[in-house]
């Protein structure tokens, strides 16, 4: 059976949390505090030796790490990663897109804010996040005008990875309500077949 170690509350591990419970998975979930500094401990560091979570254990000794590596891995050979060649290389195309233009914004100033509580000394960085966010928003919205997720007819694993952080993105102070397109994707993710929420 798969062991999950990550924290329910960030999106890169309920990327995996919802993986899973869509393909009806069985899995154990282990609790990672990451502001308890539970990541960097000799044992986790042996799993990670980047020290960030989600980790999966795909059996005893054998870990993989970074979400959308976890993703990929679990989704093969399932509908929620295209067939073809070029809807598999648009997956990647918008999990790079997640990683690099998105997450760095949106998940950065939601952390600041949820995780830390503002602190005045990050309240900088904080603001500065917000134009990157709502560019990578902007982006999405675009796109999903005109179809109903992202690569192809159905939700793929691209649709997950961008899921997990957009979806709270107002905890990061980013109005979704600007994005009519981002929210009826949101509402069309929520109804799929085994759909579980991020505070479940």
């Amino acid at each position: 059976m798969y062991k999950v170690y990550g924290d329910p509350l960030s999106g890169n591990c309920y990327k995996v949390k919802l993986l899973l419970h869509l393909l009806e998975v069985e899995y154990q979930w282990q609790n990672i505090d990451i502001l308890q500094g539970e990541t960097e401990t000799p044992e986790f560091l042996a799993m990670n030796p980047n020290g960030k979570i989600p980790v999966l254990e795909i059996q005893p000794g054998q870990f993989l790490w970074e979400s959308n590596a976890i993703l990929n891995y679990l989704a093969q050979g399932t509908s929620f990663l295209p067939k073809t060649r070029w809807e598999q290389a648009q997956v990647l195309q918008w999990q790079f897109f997640e990683q690099y233009s998105h997450e760095p914004y949106i998940a950065v100033a939601r952390f600041i804010n949820k995780y830390l509580g503002l602190p005045k000394e990050r309240e900088a960085e904080y603001t500065a996040k917000q134009e990157g966010g709502n560019k990578a928003l902007a982006v999405m919205e675009q796109h999903l005008q005109s179809r109903h997720f992202f690569v192809g007819e159905q939700a793929s694993i691209a649709d997950i990875s961008l899921y997990a952080y957009t979806h709270v993105a107002d905890e990061g102070g980013f109005d979704l309500g600007a994005y009519p397109s981002i929210g009826k994707w949101i509402k069309r993710m929520q109804v799929l077949p085994g759909y579980i929420s991020m505070t479940h």
